[in-house]
């Protein structure tokens, strides 16, 4: 986990997701909170670094649980974009907020109208 780089991200992903925060782990590393809102609802969320930059960091939904949705992994992360896409030389903090804020609307979708909006990749 490349923590500085992590460290410089998060400053700048504070210019367009004011509702972020960076906490260490016990174990010396880091891990993101954020709160997102999609329609009505105020999302928070955790971004785990495990392996960052090389590996994909993983989102996980801390309230509302978000027990049953499409495009979700079985140990709770969200799909938001499918792993063999992620590159570590262009993606950023940036990136993966964004993504996590289009995979929260298309949820508020999914939980209205209960079909999944926009293109699907198999994984």
């Amino acid at each position: 986990m490349d923590i500085n780089r992590i460290k410089r991200e998060f400053l700048e992903a504070q210019r367009n997701f004011h509702h972020l925060e960076l906490h260490p782990t016990v174990d010396g590393q880091v891990y993101l909170k954020a709160a997102l809102q999609a329609a009505d609802q105020m999302y928070i969320l955790s971004v785990r670094f495990s392996g960052y930059p090389n590996e994909m960091p993983r989102v996980f939904i801390d309230a509302p649980i978000v027990t049953a949705a499409p495009h979700k992994y079985q140990n709770g992360n969200i799909c938001y974009l499918h792993p063999t896409m992620w590159n570590p030389g262009i993606h950023n903090i940036s990136f993966v907020m964004a993504r996590a804020a289009k995979w929260l609307n298309k949820y508020e979708v999914w939980k209205r109208q209960g079909k999944w909006p926009g293109a699907e990749i198999k994984h």
